[in-house]
């Protein structure tokens, strides 16, 4: 019986400590603020080279690196992140793939 107990203890303390947090993730990656002209605040986390989690008010969003002319990339869902520089900028995603509207004009903290 107490053989059970500490088996059961020891996988808990396993899988336990394999959990991510959000904060888990900022602190394995690069992490970048910004600050739109809104007065929002954007913080960009980059986990891998080919993706981001933005996170824009009070949510996340996780994007995928995509072909950029100029700077760099990352759509997801119906938002895109572009940054080229110190400069940020938020976009709504079309279904076609293109940039719709621009939702957030921002600079690197």
């Amino acid at each position: 019986m107490k053989f059970i107990i500490s088996l059961a203890t020891i996988f808990t303390l396993f899988f336990s400590g394999c959990a991510n947090s959000k904060k888990d993730l900022a602190l394995a990656s690069i992490v970048h603020n910004y600050k739109c002209k809104s007065g929002e605040i954007i913080t960009a986390i980059y986990p891998t080279t080919n993706s981001a989690t933005v996170q824009y008010k009070e949510s996340s969003y996780d994007m995928k690196i995509a072909i950029s002319g100029s700077g760099s990339r990352y759509v997801g869902g119906e938002l895109e992140w572009r940054t080229k520089g110190s400069e940020g900028i938020l976009f709504q995603h079309m279904p076609d793939g293109a940039s719709g509207y621009a939702i957030e004009f921002c600079e690197e903290l």
